[in-house]
């Protein structure tokens, strides 16, 4: 099972949005999407704060950042999974 993150915070909006979409095109069964809260690590703060949200493979570390729709999210997979 191919492990992601979702770089976000508490009361993020866009991370909403970016959760809803992940929801609707991830097959659950493939991936495992751990919600990391960027305040409470400085290193991720310094990296994430003003591109929240951002799904980040834990494998590789490619990132797909926000703006993202289904399309680009699958597209984003699609070339992980052709590693």
């Amino acid at each position: 099972m191919r492990e992601l993150e979702l770089m976000g915070t508490l009361g993020c909006h866009l991370c909403d949005l970016a959760e809803a979409v992940i929801a609707s095109t991830v097959d659950m069964s493939e991936y495992a999407i751990y919600q990391v809260d960027i305040a409470e690590d400085d290193g991720l703060m310094e990296t994430y704060a003003l591109t929240i949200p951002v799904v980040v493979d834990v494998v590789s570390g490619k990132t797909l950042g926000w703006p993202f729709d289904a399309y680009q999210l699958a597209d984003f997979l699609k070339a992980l999974a052709s590693e």
